[in-house]
């Protein structure tokens, strides 16, 4: 029972203390199962957040269903998914109610301009983290560069950029282009 309750609990934490969405989660979610518990290797991390950026919905509580499953399989997926997912719903219960009354006073609103700042800081950490993991070469960057361009400047439909940086990922590495290896 020991590993379930970790399980959730650092995940109730990550669910806690994440604002901003599943990559800003990243970090924490990182800390936790890499660093503290090392129940996965930072190349284990990066699939797991690789896989969970592919499957469809919120990439927090894939990660820990994903994580919680790799662990200790079904019952860890359902304790780490639950433990993620349990404190923004308190949270967001409880604060639909307080903030209706408050949300025209100047400090509430700085203080969410703030948890923004805080957020654009911690995607670009898990962005740090997750390129230090990927192997680098031209064709990488191209495609770094390409899908950036697309998708932040552009507005392209993000699935479909990675469809394509996926497909032409896989054909450099047959014609093996920029150095690529399978």
């Amino acid at each position: 029972m020991g590993i379930y309750l970790a399980l959730f609990w650092s995940f109730f934490q990550i669910g806690a203390l994440s604002f901003g969405g599943g990559y800003a989660a990243m970090p924490l979610i990182q800390n936790q199962v890499v660093e503290l518990h090392h129940w996965l290797t930072m190349s284990q991390f990066a699939d797991v957040v690789t896989i969970s950026g592919m499957t469809p919905g919120p990439i927090a509580i894939n990660s820990a269903t994903f994580v919680g499953y790799q662990v200790c399989g079904t019952f860890g997926a359902f304790c780490a998914t639950v433990g993620v997912v349990l404190p923004s719903f308190v949270i967001i219960f409880a604060l639909s109610f307080v903030l209706r009354q408050f949300e025209d006073f100047p400090a509430v609103r700085y203080a969410f301009w703030g948890i923004r700042v805080a957020v654009v800081a911690l995607v670009l950490s898990a962005l740090v983290s997750m390129a230090k993991e990927c192997p680098w070469n031209i064709v990488s960057y191209l495609l770094a560069a390409g899908a950036f361009v697309l998708v932040g400047l552009l507005g392209a439909n993000s699935i479909v950029v990675l469809i394509a940086c996926a497909l032409v990922g896989l054909a450099a590495s047959k014609l093996k282009i920029g150095g690529m290896k399978l």
